[in-house]
């Protein structure tokens, strides 16, 4: 008899996004003519960067002859994107990183989620509140969460982000071994400064800790204040894994590619406490279990660090930031509270006259057509909050504010 693993079980019904879906769907069949503005989901709107779109081209003309066709790459992907990305990413951050210390993979969600692979099922947990569903979601499948209670898993340590504490996380009330950070942050939009974090940095180090740090949206910083790498800090490499993203940053949200930092300082331990380089496991997990990102993929990955690539990269992440910056203001004027939209393309929106997040989320699909994510769907703290994302077509994103102050009147 084949068993299967228990833990999966404990996972709620669907996933969060499934649920909107299903919803939006219902609406439509009943509101067949009208027009929906979607505001919800992350997805990208606008095409990949022309330089992207010439290499690709180029790299599937290569395919059709046998002197430069690609079979078979290297797992952790090829030379020419692995040291663009150290050159262009962390170079001109003044961090050094060694090409066998980065992994390409199909995008940050997978790693993110297949990372726990490698440490033990016992480990302590420590998540901020909101928080990205698949962190939580990927632990409960290795058994590392207890059971879920009211909303909130037993083993799992919250460190909640709110309005109260400008949504700065507070180091953890007791000892976790694994921390999951996202900055710039995916819900609330909200970002750490170097001092900031810094002491979870310093928390690592003391607490022989590791921190998953998901930068996905770092190019979407403005203040110089706000780093763009975990690595910054002094003493990161020995504790932290560094998750980073072309979906949002590219366009890459159908294509696919993201990229891993695994440094060899960084250690986990035994049960007899003898250190282990997880950049070694990493790299045997990922040959095992991942077959490479495609030739094509990683071509059109590489184009967004030439002069042309990165204009016109910018000049589209310029786009999204404008369409937050028209969202903010127009959602202030309505005399919402805001927060976000300044360093990344997610605003945070708290619902008005007490309504639950579901509650004003079903207002907004029924009574304006806009569909946004409740925030309780991203943790307990997310009760009483909205997210929505800047990465509408730009009359859309006006058209929608506009519904909003009519609406609001």
């Amino acid at each position: 008899m084949a068993l299967v693993n228990e833990h999966f079980l404990k996972l709620q019904n669907s996933y969060l996004f499934s649920d909107i879906a299903k919803k939006v769907n219902s609406f439509k069949v009943t509101h067949p003519k009208d027009k929906i503005i979607r505001m919800g989901i992350g997805d990208v709107t606008q095409p990949l960067a022309p330089a992207v779109i010439e290499a690709m081209h180029k790299a599937v003309d290569e395919l059709a002859h046998k002197e430069s066709f690609h079979g078979y790459g290297p797992e952790q992907g090829y030379p020419f994107l692995i040291d663009a990305i150290i050159k262009n990413d962390y170079e001109s951050l003044g961090v050094f990183i060694e090409p066998s210390e980065v992994f390409i993979s199909d995008g940050a969600k997978s790693d993110c989620g297949n990372i726990g692979d490698m440490l033990r099922h016992d480990n302590s947990i420590g998540v901020t509140d909101p928080v990205y569903p698949v962190y939580i979601d990927s632990n409960v499948m290795a058994g590392r969460t207890g059971i879920c209670i009211d909303g909130k898993w037993t083993d799992v340590v919250y460190i909640p982000c709110t309005a109260e504490n400008n949504f700065v996380p507070q180091l953890p009330s007791r000892k976790v071994d694994i921390i999951y950070l996202c900055y710039p942050n995916n819900p609330t939009g909200t970002t750490l400064t170097k001092e900031e974090l810094k002491k979870w940095v310093d928390y690592a180090l003391e607490n022989d800790a590791i921190i998953m740090y998901d930068s996905a949206y770092e190019a979407y910083i403005r203040d110089k204040n706000v780093p763009h790498s975990i690595y910054e800090i002094k003493g990161a490499k020995k504790v932290a894994i560094e998750f980073r993203s072309f979906s949002k940053t590219a366009g890459f949200t159908g294509v696919r590619c993201g990229y891993t930092i695994v440094p060899k300082e960084l250690n986990a331990y035994t049960l007899s406490g003898d250190p282990v380089s997880l950049n070694k496991l990493w790299l045997r997990r990922q040959c095992t279990k991942f077959n490479g990102t495609s030739y094509i993929t990683q071509r059109g990955a590489e184009a967004i660090y030439t002069p042309e690539g990165k204009a016109q990269v910018r000049a589209t992440i310029d786009y999204y930031m404008k369409n937050a910056s028209i969202m903010k203001e127009g959602l202030e004027q309505c005399g919402l509270k805001v927060y976000g939209g300044t360093n990344a393309p997610y605003l945070w929106v708290k619902t008005p006259d007490g309504l639950t997040s579901w509650k004003f989320f079903e207002k907004l699909l029924y009574e304006v057509y806009i569909v946004g994510t409740p925030g309780v769907g991203f943790g307990p703290s997310g009760e009483g909050y909205l997210r929505l994302t800047a990465f509408g077509d730009r009359d859309e994103t006006i058209e929608a504010i506009g519904r909003i102050k009519q609406w609001m009147k």
